[in-house]
């Protein structure tokens, strides 16, 4: 097996070198790709499905994914002969400055009930966006819908897998007794929060 860390490189620098390792590589012979963020591993699976390889990949932490892509029979000869590397890229969709603030679990005031249903679905038209927030913060009553149970998880946990920072106040998930329940993002606290408030070009509150 052939290891290429591939960390802190843009596409297409991790597709190239996957692809320059894969042609010099005997059929069956598996190379390994350790990149940091989920859109790498797209765009590396994207190029082992376009040339009908196997491929695999295991999320170890928030910064390190490892992708494994079985070399085929004539790698040499179909690798060399593909379109332009950069057309396997999948364009980074996040928006640089900008910050989305979720503070309660419920959109608006008034009934309970509707608020958390208009927060379901606003976390959810906002996964659907072309063009995606760089950072999503939740605190306060915000904690619980990045935690176990919640309606907007799988939603959150799509934005992130997009490149979308999460960060849940770990006050907060200590005060609602959410601590062993956070599924998605990292935990923050108060200065981390105020730093990226006061640095974000556009903050987002619904």
């Amino acid at each position: 097996m052939k290891r290429l860390d591939e960390r802190g490189k843009q596409c297409p620098m991790p597709v190239i070198e996957t692809k320059k390792a894969l042609e010099g590589a005997a059929p069956g012979e598996v190379i390994e790709v350790i990149v940091d963020n989920e859109i790498a591993v797209q765009n590396l699976t994207k190029m082992a499905n376009h040339k009908q390889l196997k491929s695999q990949s295991e999320k170890r932490s928030n910064t390190e994914f490892r992708v494994q892509i079985e070399a085929g029979e004539n790698a040499a000869g179909t690798l060399t002969e593909d379109r332009d590397e950069a057309a396997v890229c999948l364009p980074d969709g996040r928006k640089g400055g900008t910050v989305v603030v979720l503070a309660s679990n419920e959109m608006g005031s008034g009934d309970e009930v509707l608020g958390k249903l208009l927060m379901k679905g606003f976390v959810y038209a906002l996964s659907q966006q072309e063009i995606l927030p760089e950072k999503i913060l939740l605190y306060n009553g915000g904690a619980f819908l990045s935690c176990e149970g919640s309606d907007a998880l799988e939603d959150l946990k799509e934005m992130e897998a997009m490149g979308v920072e999460i960060r849940t106040c770990g006050t907060c998930l200590n005060h609602y007794g959410l601590e062993e329940r956070l599924r998605v993002g990292d935990v923050t606290n108060m200065y981390d929060i105020t730093e990226i408030l006061m640095q974000a070009e556009k903050i987002i509150r619904p």
